[in-house]
């Protein structure tokens, strides 16, 4: 039996807004077609042991093929809005653009312009992401993220972007979890490109905060009608006994406050990780610390699971490390190993509420992957259900309280490839058969049907 939603959309008012999350790189494939250049997770794909099944983004969902039938599902699933990311390096094959010599390709453009039509016909607002990840490797091979040089370069891909598209997008986030792809991907080496440097660090944050801020200057400026958010990763952070209580402090500047912190005016949480003075002394220029704020119209929380964390004298300048859920004998774990806590969605929307700045959030992803079967023809996924109807209840208790949340968006349509993870993981409403490409809507994505598309609330009995 599907589950009935105890919650009805009606409880959340006529103005929130629902959708699902997507990036470029997870779903398009088509990776060398039509003139699109090569990113760096293009790159790291084919380096030996960095994902863990093995596998690429080469054809993925086929979602560049596909999207018109992918929207139909995702139009009759009742969904109103629909994130996606623009693939940098479809845009701007050489990675800089024509003020710097490189060049457009008119073909990435067309895609993306059919694709923002094909939602506007279905009644879907495009949500555009503009920095999901997938930096063009050309730029890479200039230093990437740690060379100064990318707020240029990312200046004029948005440019370049809100000039094709503004006219018809007026929902623009300019960077995806800004501490992802900037600490894993250049200090711990977990994403794309790999690398494994303390010398990148401080550079890689700020060169990301800058562009965040010059990002949004960017939009309003081209888009003056445009809400501009950007959105960030983020968890509650609890200490495993009371003694960890600093360790969790630390954890929390930089999992939570590193990058927002900046954008609201407020410069880098140096009090609680004084490394971070590193990057006034050695790293900023003259203005620097001006231009990272941005008046932000939305920010977007991207929320899974709480962290709980210890002390620890082998991680250097957090002094801290997690605590495994198994090693806490939490009892509903995800396939990626985290700890589902529909409560910690409540607490981090109380959090991120407690900013002067913060006008607007939105859930710009949440959800879970636990192993789907089919089973004659169908994927009763009750876990992913159940998860998000407890994550939605905690929305909703937010917004009863007058917090200012306003959107929910699923992690994620499409079953996708999972970035270092490979296909395994599976987050999706709808069930993607890689080998075929055959698509299932789960009962999950039934149950948002339900939800979203019912005239009367709709109550368990």
């Amino acid at each position: 039996m599907p589950i009935s939603p105890v919650i009805s959309r009606h409880d959340f008012g006529p103005n929130f807004v629902w959708g699902t999350a997507t990036a470029a790189y997870q779903i398009e494939g088509a990776v060398d077609r039509d003139g699109r250049g090569p990113s760096v997770w293009d790159t790291f794909c084919r380096q030996k042991g960095k994902i863990k099944t093995g596998e690429h983004a080469d054809v993925a969902c086929e979602f560049y093929d596909r999207y018109a039938s992918d929207l139909q599902i995702h139009k009759e699933l009742g969904f109103d809005a629909f994130r996606f990311s623009i693939s940098w390096s479809r845009i701007l094959p050489d990675g800089f653009g024509p003020s710097q010599g490189g060049r457009i390709n008119e073909a990435g453009l067309v895609y993306y312009d059919r694709l923002i039509d094909r939602c506007l016909t279905l009644g879907i607002t495009p949500w555009i992401t503009l920095y999901h990840w997938d930096l063009p490797q050309a730029l890479e091979n200039k230093g990437g993220w740690p060379n100064r040089k990318v707020v240029g370069w990312f200046a004029e891909f948005a440019d370049i972007c809100t000039k094709a598209f503004g006219h018809k997008v007026k929902h623009w986030i300019i960077l995806n979890e800004p501490l992802a792809f900037s600490v894993l991907g250049y200090f711990t080496g977990q994403h794309a490109p790999g690398r494994r440097s303390f010398r990148n660090l401080l550079p890689v944050i700020h060169n990301t905060a800058l562009a965040q801020a010059e990002g949004g200057r960017i939009v309003r400026r081209n888009i003056p009608d445009a809400q501009v958010g950007t959105t960030f990763s983020c968890s509650p952070i609890d200490p495993f006994t009371p003694r960890d209580q600093a360790a969790a402090t630390r954890v929390d500047a930089l999992m939570n406050r590193l990058f927002i912190e900046p954008a609201l005016g407020l410069g880098y949480p140096t009090k609680e990780l004084p490394f971070l003075e590193g990057i006034a002394k050695k790293v900023a220029k003259p203005g620097d610390m001006e231009r990272l704020a941005f008046n932000f119209d939305f920010i977007g929380l991207q929320h899974y699971f709480r962290a709980v964390v210890e002390q620890s004298y082998f991680m250097p300048y957090l002094w801290a490390k997690d605590v495994s859920p198994l090693r806490r004998g939490v009892q509903v774990i995800t396939e990626m190993g985290w700890e589902v806590y529909p409560e910690s969605m409540y607490r981090i929307i109380r959090q991120f509420s407690q900013y002067k700045g913060v006008k607007k959030i939105y859930i710009t992803e949440s959800g879970a992957a636990f192993f789907d079967t089919v089973q004659n023809g169908a994927v009763n996924d009750a876990a992913r259900t159940e998860y998000h109807q407890n994550y939605l209840q905690n929305v909703l208790r937010a917004k009863q309280e007058g917090l200012p949340v306003e959107g929910y968006f699923a992690w994620t349509f499409l079953d996708n490839f999972e970035w270092a993870e490979g296909y395994r993981p599976r987050f999706g409403l709808v069930y993607v058969d890689f080998r075929t490409q055959q698509r299932i809507v789960k009962a999950s994505g039934r149950w948002f049907q339900q939800l979203l598309t019912s005239q009367k609330p709709v109550h368990r009995h």
